[in-house]
């Protein structure tokens, strides 16, 4: 009888979990982090009618939010008509549904650690942070090890795709993948998540849309490289697809060793993030190659941009991880050597060629 009762119990827990978002009328999410893809997210939530609140260390951006409803840091012009705003990670997600990580992946379990003691059970994280962590885990999964570290079962999820943050902020229509084990968590999270102008889709391999969300900023650090020879005749398209190609092949042969599904390199999370990170204008990894192209230094370039670029930590993490687990990965390799190694851009373009 004991044994029928803590069954009964766990699935009523389990069941809360899954339905509480659909229940509680008004969705009520909270967003730590508003850079531009934290701030992006929360216009197409508030426009969607939800309650937003996010959270920042910027006194700036918190200024701004709450005097004039704007990021003016991140994306001037975009109102943020109710949205609610704080420095203090308690105050920002008591009482949501949603918690969503919009951090760089060298701070965010920082960020995690610190909101664990404000956590409710029935409160599902998302994850669109991307990399490894310590212990050669990725984001996701160091996240999910503190929650249990502190006998916490809230459910996360990872969020990727090609989501260009002054795109989606201003309306156009973009799509993205949000993946969890639990099929029925990932399903919730798209439908309550999903927006006029914003498509998620729904899927199971977290691991792999958390592996090709960080090895899409190494191959657009080097397609960004030949956008900045182009000023001198060096660079062209023929050679950026030619690259975008070595990279992309890569990641397919690659990327299932260490975990992924192979379907999720032909999903949003995959060719979709990687394509427009190579490509558009705004991609801060691909702006990181062409500064380099260019001839900045790294450091030069590092330094001159106001938003961090993952590409440079993510080559060195897989770099060390293929290296580890014996998996060849030219490459990555061959990015690494740019960055760190000091190979000559010359030298970077003969390599990847020979690919």
């Amino acid at each position: 009888m004991d044994l029928v009762i803590i069954a009964v119990a766990m699935v009523q827990r389990y069941t809360r979990n899954i339905n509480h978002v659909a229940r509680s009328g008004m969705t009520k999410v909270a967003v730590l982090g508003l850079g531009n893809f934290g701030t992006a997210l929360a216009k197409n939530w508030l426009d969607a009618g939800m309650e937003v609140v996010g959270w920042t260390v910027e006194d700036e951006v918190y200024t701004a939010v709450r005097d004039k409803s704007e990021n003016t840091k991140y994306l001037p012009g975009l109102a943020l008509p109710g949205m609610g705003i704080s420095m203090q990670i308690e105050e920002t997600v008591t009482g949501t549904d949603i918690v969503v990580f919009a951090l760089p992946s060298a701070v965010v379990l920082d960020v995690v650690e610190q909101t664990l003691p404000f956590l409710q059970p029935e409160q599902i994280l998302i994850d669109l942070a991307k990399g490894l962590a310590p212990g050669d885990q990725l984001i996701s999964e160091a996240i999910e090890a503190k929650l249990s570290a502190v006998n916490l079962t809230n459910k996360v999820c990872v969020m990727m795709g090609p989501t260009i943050a002054p795109e989606l902020a201003r309306g156009v229509y973009t799509s993205a993948l949000v993946t969890s084990e639990d099929a029925d968590v990932a399903a919730n999270m798209a439908q309550t998540l999903s927006t006029k102008t914003l498509s998620l889709a729904a899927g199971t391999d977290p691991r792999g849309a958390e592996l090709w969300g960080a090895f899409k900023n190494v191959i657009a650090l080097a397609c960004g490289v030949v956008d900045g020879l182009k000023e001198d005749g060096r660079g062209g398209d023929n050679l950026k697809a030619a690259i975008f190609a070595a990279g992309y092949r890569e990641g397919v042969q690659v990327l299932p060793a260490l975990g992924a599904q192979q379907e999720t390199a032909f999903s949003a999370a995959g060719i979709g993030d990687l394509f427009v990170t190579a490509t558009s204008p705004h991609g801060r990894n691909r702006e990181m190659g062409e500064r380099l192209g260019k001839g900045q230094t790294l450091v030069e370039a590092e330094a001159a941009m106001v938003m961090v670029s993952e590409g440079v930590r993510a080559a060195r993490m897989f770099n060390a991880l293929c290296s580890a687990q014996g998996a060849a990965a030219p490459f990555v390799g061959i990015v690494c050597g740019l960055l760190d190694d000091g190979t000559s851009i010359e030298e970077f373009l003969v390599q990847v060629m020979k690919l």
